[in-house]
Parts: C-alpha cells; sequence; structure tokens
C-alpha cells in the first residue's frame, strides 16, 4: 500500500498546487505522511455530513474540491463546525486534501468534466492558461454541440444530466433561440462574460449567476445564460478525479480503491414554483 506522500505526490501531478490562485488554499489539511492509504473518497465539501461517510466508509483519505478553511483560521476548535470536521478526521486517521482552483484550470480539469457530463464537444479553454504552450489548459471550456438544439432541449438536457438539486435549472433567453456552440464553466461564473462574449458563443452554462451581472449580460448581446447549481456542476469532477488516480494506482500497483461521495451538499432543499397573485406583475386583477 501507498504511503499518504506518495498519494499527495500524484494528486500534486495532477493538479499542481503552483497553478492554484493566490487568494486560494489548496493542498493537504491534515494527515500523516507516513500513514498508509487504501481507501479514497472523493467530495465537492468538505462537510461533516462528507467527513462522516468517509468515517463510515473506512477512507484513509478525503479529497474535496472546496477548500476547509479558504481564508484561513486562528482554531480549530471541535466547538466549531470546521474545527469539528478536523477532529473527526483526525480522530478516525483520514487526510484531508483540497484541489481547487488548480483543478479548474487543469487538462482535464472541472469544466471538462462538466462537458463530459453534458456530453458536449470540446474545442478549447474559454480563458487559456498562457503557460500551456499546447493551448489546452485555462478556466471553462468552449463546446459545440453535436447537432443543433433550442434553448429549451439545451436546458433539459442540462437538467436530466447533471446531478438533480433544489434549484433546478434557470435559463435566460429566447427558449426556442438556436443553439450551436457554448460555454461552460463548473462553479461561479458570472466574473467571465467578457471572455464568453468574445468567444461567440450561444450560451453559456455556469452557475451562481448574480442579477446585475446577468441583467447586464442579457442587455449587452443575445447571450443565452443557463444556471445550475454551484454543486452540481462541479460534481463531475469527482468522477473524473477518481478515475484519474484510479489510473495512477494502476501504473504504480497500488492497489487503491476510490469512491465519488453522492451525498447531495448543495445548500439549498426545497424550491416553490412562483404563482400568480395580486401581487404579482402582470397578474390578471
Amino acid at each position: 500500500m501507498p504511503r499518504l506522500s506518495e498519494v499527495i505526490a500524484a494528486l500534486d501531478a495532477l493538479w499542481p498546487p503552483s497553478r492554484a490562485e493566490q487568494w486560494d488554499a489548496v493542498g493537504t489539511v491534515c494527515g500523516d505522511p507516513d500513514a498508509e492509504v487504501t481507501r479514497v473518497l472523493f467530495a465537492v465539501d468538505p462537510v461533516q455530513e462528507v467527513v462522516d461517510e468517509a468515517v463510515k466508509l473506512g477512507a484513509d483519505l478525503l479529497v474535496t474540491h472546496h477548500p476547509l478553511y479558504l481564508r484561513g483560521t486562528t482554531t480549530v476548535s471541535a466547538g466549531t463546525f470546521k474545527g469539528r470536521a478536523v477532529h473527526t478526521l483526525i480522530k478516525n486517521d483520514i487526510a484531508l486534501h483540497v484541489a481547487h482552483t488548480n483543478a479548474d484550470t487543469a487538462d482535464p480539469g472541472v469544466s471538462d468534466a462538466l462537458a463530459g457530463a453534458l456530453d458536449l464537444r470540446i474545442t478549447g479553454p474559454l480563458v487559456p492558461d498562457p503557460t500551456d504552450p499546447e493551448g489546452r489548459r485555462g478556466l471553462g471550456r468552449i463546446c459545440e454541440l453535436d447537432h443543433p438544439e433550442t434553448l429549451r432541449e439545451f436546458a433539459a438536457r442540462a437538467a436530466a444530466r447533471l446531478p438533480r438539486t433544489a434549484q433546478g435549472i434557470r435559463v435566460a433567453g429566447d427558449p426556442d433561440m438556436t443553439i450551436r456552440r457554448v460555454a461552460v464553466s463548473g462553479g461561479s461564473g458570472d466574473s467571465l462574460f467578457a471572455q464568453v462574449r468574445a468567444a461567440g458563443v450561444d450560451a453559456f452554462l455556469t452557475a451562481d449567476l448574480r442579477h446585475h451581472p446577468a441583467s447586464e449580460a442579457r442587455e449587452q448581446s443575445p447571450l443565452a445564460l443557463v444556471d445550475a447549481a454551484h454543486w452540481a456542476t462541479e460534481w463531475p469532477w469527482c468522477e473524473q478525479a477518481a478515475a484519474q488516480l484510479d489510473a495512477v494506482s494502476e501504473r504504480h500497483g497500488w492497489g487503491l480503491r476510490t469512491h465519488v461521495s453522492r451525498t447531495v451538499t448543495d445548500p439549498w432543499t426545497a424550491h416553490a414554483p412562483s404563482a400568480d397573485s395580486p401581487t404579482t406583475p402582470g397578474a390578471p386583477n
């Protein structure tokens, strides 16, 4: 069985920490470098429910996309919910490793997994990494559909292929407009509207679209917006990442057992559709 330090070295080769954004907090949060690793769990969020799942599974390593301590901390007291997660991990000899923005821009990265889940053909990164001579790394992906479909059909494709969440899929644009080329970006993507417009795509699928950026984007161009839940757009990466580690394990003869958490950690739990009422604009009197 490999030691944790060997597995972490393999993960760092897949998603080099040096390629993370300066504000990010990636890498190993806890774990003994000399401990043996036999079972690994991949998840989006290092929340207590996922930590408990790792304990129940008998995992030695939990790999998450989102950091536990993104903005730093002065305490790991079990009296805090993040400290309790750390205590649970350490008591059960489970290491925690984070690959965040270094996994977003990787080749393959988070948006490759998102495009794959939607069965889209990738033509290149949305925001290329200037340090990549092959032009494959970068933030987001520009994609083509195998055949044109309406925005309504494309949204239905996203709803059917991404994990189910309370939010579902929100759409901005004419449902009957034709979609041929799209940009996708896992996670929050409304800082990328300038690059998306420059790409000349018909639609942009991402998450966490806010009112003002979305409204302004719609005023500037006919670009259609498809807004899925943040967790749902990043969960496909977990399956991709587990497959990448499986390949490494096979090459080295490690015999690792990898698992992907299917615990829905999207914070929204219910959705109530709007209904006409006397206070609804445009409702009949």
